[in-house]
């Protein structure tokens, strides 16, 4: 992989082509609005700066980073990519239709299109692409410069080549630690974070103890590094919700189930770190 694109710049979207260009790729990024590519060159600039400040890259490697990511709103951008990494918002109607069209423009026959969902099946993805044998989930967990875990999700049409030369890239060209996960919504590690984040929220909701509480118990009780309503933020709550919601729908269980609370702050726009409130105040 010498090319990748890479759909969405959001946290994850900006997270992971901040990965792929420090990988030496020439990186493209394709956002909606000008608006929002102005936003996700601004988000890898301000992770890269961090870098520096901390003594975790010095300026010529942040420089050289930057040269490499190109961010435009044009998706025909992305024909001549040997890897597209689809990071749009979490709804199953958007990425459809992204597949759609990017699956009828790439120019190389043997170029993967990825999806870093969390939840929504890769089959679906992979059958309105018109390249279902190339059609992957590749999921990154947030902040991808720093999370080492990458899940691969291959699909009942996905092709072995196509997860080998993937499995591939993310260790040996990103360095990071793959693990592979059926199409199945939540894969491994939502599976089982994410009913543990609906409990928080249930027990929040319920009364049982403040937000900051719960948060304490789980990281002093528990030795986790970070609370679970405070994780809720740092991910999203309307991303907690789809997740959850998607899980609902395929497997039935009460406990993958949002609860009110967290319908009603989705609703209100109260959606963490990224809208400056949620469980907290940022």
């Amino acid at each position: 992989m010498e090319k990748v694109g890479i759909v969405g710049g959001g946290l994850m979207g900006s997270g992971i082509a901040e990965v792929v260009a420090r990988a030496g790729l020439d990186t493209v990024i394709v956002e909606a609005t000008y608006e929002a590519a102005q936003m996700a060159e601004a988000r890898i600039q301000e992770s890269l700066d961090r870098g520096v400040t901390r003594g975790k890259l010095d300026d010529v490697t942040a420089s050289g980073v930057i040269a490499r990511i190109t961010v435009t709103t044009d998706l025909g951008a992305l024909a001549d990519r040997d890897l597209v990494v689809e990071a749009a918002s979490e709804r199953e109607d958007i990425k459809l239709d992204l597949f759609t069209k990017i699956g009828a423009l790439l120019e190389k026959e043997d170029a993967v299109l990825a999806s870093n969902t969390s939840s929504i099946p890769i089959v679906k993805l992979g059958a309105v692409s018109g390249r279902a044998d190339r059609v992957m989930g590749v999921h990154f967990f947030n902040p991808a410069p720093v999370m080492q875990l990458v899940e691969l999700i291959p699909s009942l049409t996905t092709s072995r080549e196509t997860y080998q030369a993937m499995a591939s890239f993310v260790s040996d060209q990103l360095g990071k630690q793959p693990i592979e996960a059926t199409d199945r919504a939540g894969f491994v590690v939502n599976s089982l974070l994410v009913p543990y984040l609906l409990s928080a929220i249930r027990m929040y909701e319920a009364g049982y103890a403040a937000a900051a509480d719960i948060d304490k118990g789980m990281v002093l009780g528990c030795g986790h590094p970070m609370g679970p309503l405070a994780l809720c933020d740092l991910i999203g709550l309307d991303t907690v919700r789809a997740i959850g919601v998607s899980m609902y729908d395929e497997f039935k269980e009460p406990l993958y189930s949002p609860p009110p609370l967290l319908d009603r702050m989705v609703e209100a726009g109260l959606l963490g770190k990224k809208s400056r409130q949620g469980f907290y105040a940022y």
